[in-house]
C-alpha cells in the first residue's frame, strides 16, 4: 500500500463539518479554505469516498510548487512521477483555475500541463507515437493560487452529493452533501423525531434517513478510481463489505416531510424508494402552518422557500411568521432552518439560539438554530 497527500473538497462553509467527518472516519486532518488535507492509502481512497456524506469530492495531490513561468509549469510537472498514477492507456482531462497569479491563462496553464504529462509518460511507457486515452478516466486539475501550483487527481468522477437515488427534483434542490450537514448539525439522533415542512423532493429526509441507519452514502455509486487498476477491485469489494456489515436496517425512525405541493411530494416518495427508505419516510401534503405533534424533542431542519419577486417575499414572510408561532407550542423540539431572509429572527419572534453562515450554492444564507427545551421525561 501507497501513502498518498489526500484531499476532500468542502463547499465554503462546511470545512469543519467536512473535517470532523473525515476525523471520525480516523484520520487526521488539516484545513484550508474549502480543503481538508489528510493522508491515506488505496483502501483509504475508497473508504472516504463511500463514506463522506458531505464532502465534494476526494482527490490526490500529485504535486505542489511554485511556477512564475510557462517554462517553469512545465519542468516541474513532468518531474512528477505520472506513471505511479497513470497507466498507459489512461484517459486523463486537464481542468484548471488560476486566481491572483502570473500565470493567469487558463487554458494556455491547462494545455501545458497535459503536454507534460504526455511528455512523461511517453518516455517511462517507451511510446513514440502519441497516447490513445482509451483506458480508465483520471481526470487532472491544476490549481494555481498565489503562484503556488497544486496538481490533484480527483478519485470520485461524479461530484459526492450524486449518491443514485434522486430520480427527479424540483427547481431549487438542495445539494445532498448540503442537506446532509444540514442533518448533522442539527444533532439528530434517530431515537427523536424529525421533520422537514418543505421537504420538496425529500433530500432532507432521506440524507437523515441514511445517517440513522449509518448507511455509507456512495454505496449505491461508482467511482472513477473504481476502475483504477492500482487500486483494484478487491479493495472496493472489502470497503462495501465493511459498510453493509455497520449499516443498522433496523433502526426504527420516525421520519416526516411535508410540502404544500403534492407534484413535489410524488418527487419524494419515488426519491425515498430509489433509496430504499419506502415504509420508513412518511410524506404528507400540508402547510406549515398546521403542524401539530404530540411528541417530544423531536428535530425539525427545513430550507423554506427564499423567494425573489415582491409578492413571493411577502407570503414567505407571512410563512416565517406561522413558523414560529406554531413551534412555540412545542418548546421541546430544536428548530433549524436555512434561509437568506435577513429579518427571519424578527418574523419568526425570537432570537435563534445560534446562527451559522451557509452557503446553498451561491446564495447566501444563515442557518438559523432555536434550540429546544429538553422534556421532563427524558
Amino acid at each position: 500500500m501507497t501513502t498518498f497527500k489526500l484531499l476532500a473538497t468542502a463547499a465554503m462553509g462546511l470545512e469543519s463539518i467536512v473535517a470532523n467527518e473525515v476525523k471520525e472516519l480516523g484520520y487526521e486532518t488539516q484545513t484550508e479554505n474549502g480543503k481538508v488535507f489528510f493522508e491515506g492509502n488505496e483502501r483509504d481512497i475508497a473508504k472516504t469516498n463511500l463514506w463522506l456524506r458531505t464532502a465534494d469530492r476526494v482527490k490526490i495531490i500529485a504535486g505542489e510548487f511554485n511556477a512564475y513561468t510557462f517554462d517553469e509549469l512545465f519542468e516541474r510537472t513532468k518531474e512528477i512521477e505520472w506513471e505511479k498514477f497513470l497507466p498507459v492507456d489512461a484517459e486523463f482531462p486537464v481542468q484548471g483555475k488560476s486566481v491572483k497569479s502570473t500565470l493567469h491563462s487558463v487554458p494556455n496553464c491547462q494545455s501545458i500541463v497535459k503536454k507534460a504529462i504526455v511528455e512523461r509518460l511517453k518516455k517511462a511507457y517507451h511510446r513514440n507515437s502519441f497516447l490513445d486515452e482509451t483506458g480508465p478516466r483520471f481526470k487532472i486539475e491544476v490549481s494555481i493560487l498565489k503562484d503556488k501550483v497544486q496538481l490533484s487527481i480527483d478519485t470520485s468522477g461524479a461530484g459526492l452529493h450524486k449518491r443514485g437515488y434522486r430520480l427527479d427534483q424540483g427547481e431549487a434542490p438542495l445539494k445532498e452533501t448540503l442537506a446532509a450537514a444540514l442533518v448533522k448539525l442539527s444533532r439528530w439522533t434517530p431515537d427523536r423525531p424529525f421533520v422537514d415542512p418543505f421537504c420538496g423532493s425529500g433530500t432532507i429526509a432521506i440524507e437523515a434517513a441514511m445517517i440513522g441507519q449509518n448507511l455509507a452514502p456512495g454505496y449505491n455509486r461508482d467511482f472513477d478510481s473504481e476502475e483504477w487498476p492500482w487500486i483494484g477491485q478487491k479493495i472496493w469489494d472489502e470497503v462495501r463489505e465493511e459498510a453493509e456489515e455497520l449499516a443498522n436496517y433496523d433502526q426504527p425512525l420516525n421520519i416526516l416531510g411535508t410540502d404544500i405541493d403534492h407534484r413535489m411530494l410524488t418527487i419524494a416518495e419515488e426519491n425515498a424508494r430509489e433509496a430504499g427508505f419506502a415504509d420508513l419516510i412518511q410524506f404528507e401534503q400540508r402547510q406549515v402552518k398546521d403542524f401539530t405533534t404530540t411528541e417530544e424533542n423531536g428535530v425539525v431542519v427545513g430550507n423554506p422557500p427564499y423567494g425573489e419577486r415582491l409578492g413571493e417575499i411577502e407570503i414567505i414572510e407571512e410563512m416565517i411568521a406561522d413558523m414560529g408561532r406554531v413551534f412555540a407550542k412545542h418548546p421541546t423540539w430544536s428548530i433549524y432552518m436555512l434561509s437568506s431572509m435577513g429579518r427571519f429572527e424578527t418574523l419568526y419572534g425570537q432570537p435563534a439560539t445560534k446562527k451559522r453562515k451557509l452557503f446553498n450554492g451561491f446564495i447566501r444564507t444563515d442557518l438559523f438554530q432555536f434550540w429546544g427545551e429538553r422534556s421532563k421525561n427524558k
